[in-house]
């Protein structure tokens, strides 16, 4: 996590794939990650590095500008997490 005037989170992995969003199925174990930090942040976006890549996203730190709720996005939020 970083700070400054947003916060910041990263997470980097070595795989060099270009991240995507994309609608898993029910019985899919993964593949809503990208769907849940595009609904819940500012923005968000993806950086690649000698070593791999590295996903960010931004939330600001003043409430001027929130994220859209997934009902407000037009996600469903049972959808992204499935039946669990």
């Amino acid at each position: 996590l970083l700070r400054s005037n947003v916060l910041t989170c990263e997470v980097a992995d070595g795989s060099q794939s270009t991240p995507r969003i994309r609608r898993a199925a029910d019985t899919d174990e993964g593949g809503r990650g990208l769907q849940l930090v595009s609904a819940i942040s500012h923005r968000w976006g993806t950086r690649y590095t000698a070593n791999g890549k590295c996903i960010w996203t931004e939330q600001p730190l003043e409430c001027s500008s929130p994220a859209l709720l997934p009902e407000q996005s037009g996600l469903d939020l049972y959808d992204l997490l499935g039946d669990e």
